[in-house]
């Protein structure tokens, strides 16, 4: 009886792309055609490598992939943030982490087809993440700190990416009702949902209704002072009710209020909460009391110190003027540079005679 021939397990790398069965790596010198046996093994191998290839591409779209990819590779403001402010301590505490244990939780990305403004992923969730990663980057210049561990995501729709990002943040951190009315408002501006019921009920629905119907409430708060607020994080849910109902009984308390915030500028969180209150007691008061407050970290998209407008001219684009910086910004996906150019000529041609 023939002896069989036996046989050995698979070598690491074998499967790789640019892997050979090692049989095709030498001729067979004067020995004829190849056995059928090492055909069939060779496209064993072949099926594999296409196997595994459509594995990892299904475990990248399905967001269960974690890849390491570069900072300046990840456009942070693809979606309007929903956290306005973030605690320099916690920040400071999440660098020691990251500088102590490494990156612990990956953020949440989407890749850009195409590329925008030189950015191939958009930040979904993970700002504060990015943020401590970016500044420990620029202060060590060590290439540890220079990259991020993301999932690659793909969202079914605009609507789902900010539902991602506000469950990230719900789940994390307590977001205050300004910041998820903030949101909710941001997002009907991007067309994202065609009506305020819609957008609550799409962002927040894994909270209760008598949640919702709060947000709601912050919603005309939002509209009515979000430009002239300082530090809006801090209204409390009665304060912020409140508020709320003033500008529902009274069409003057807005310009009045927005008026006197302009005036006496508070500079401190107590300053600002006291001048709210008093214009909820007294129309006519304005007593800030001075008191100190700890430093914070301003997130992508916070409201101006100064007066800012946004306007939304055409889907996909987004136009702010800060009266205080006399600075106009376009954002959105169709800046794109025959826009820039377009923009240059109507320059030129409406300035050269002023």
């Amino acid at each position: 009886m023939a002896k069989r021939k036996r046989l050995t397990p698979a070598q690491p790398g074998a499967f790789s792309p640019a892997a050979k069965p090692a049989a095709a790596l030498a001729p067979r010198s004067g020995l004829g055609p190849a056995p059928i046996a090492q055909v069939a093994g060779e496209a064993a191998a072949s099926a594999a490598l296409a196997d595994l290839a459509e594995a990892i591409e299904e475990a990248r779209s399905s967001g269960r992939l974690i890849e390491e990819l570069p900072l300046d590779a990840i456009d942070p403001q693809y979606l309007m943030r929903d956290r306005l402010e973030q605690d320099e301590e916690e920040l400071q505490a999440l660098m020691a982490s990251l500088r102590a244990r490494g990156q612990q939780t990956a953020i949440e990305v989407v890749a850009l087809d195409p590329p925008q403004a030189g950015k191939t992923y958009g930040l979904i969730s993970g700002w504060r993440r990015l943020t401590a990663l970016d500044r420990l980057y620029r202060a060590t210049g060590e290439e540890r700190f220079a990259t991020v561990r993301a999932i690659t995501t793909t969202p079914d729709s605009a609507r789902a990416a900010y539902v991602a990002m506000v469950e990230e943040n719900e789940i994390r951190v307590n977001l205050s009702f300004y910041e998820r009315a903030r949101i909710a408002i941001r997002a009907m501006h991007q067309e994202v949902y065609d009506s305020q019921r819609a957008a609550l009920q799409g962002l927040f629905a894994a909270t209760t209704r008598s949640k919702r119907s709060k947000i709601g409430s912050f919603i005309p708060v939002v509209e009515a002072f979000d430009s002239v607020l300082r530090h809006p994080t801090a209204i409390s849910e009665r304060l912020g009710l409140a508020l709320s109902q003033a500008l529902a009984r009274d069409p003057e308390f807005r310009p009045r209020l927005r008026a006197r915030l302009r005036e006496v500028q508070p500079q401190t969180v107590e300053e600002e909460l006291r001048l709210l209150n008093d214009a909820l007691a007294d129309p006519g008061r304005a007593t800030p009391v001075a008191a100190p407050s700890r430093p914070r970290l301003r997130a992508p998209e916070t409201p101006a110190l100064a007066e800012r407008v946004t306007a939304h001219p055409a889907p996909g684009l987004t136009l702010r003027f800060t009266q205080a910086q006399n600075r106009i910004e376009l954002t959105g996906a169709r800046v794109t540079p025959e826009l820039y150019e377009a923009l240059q000529d109507f320059l030129k041609a409406n300035t050269a005679s002023k």
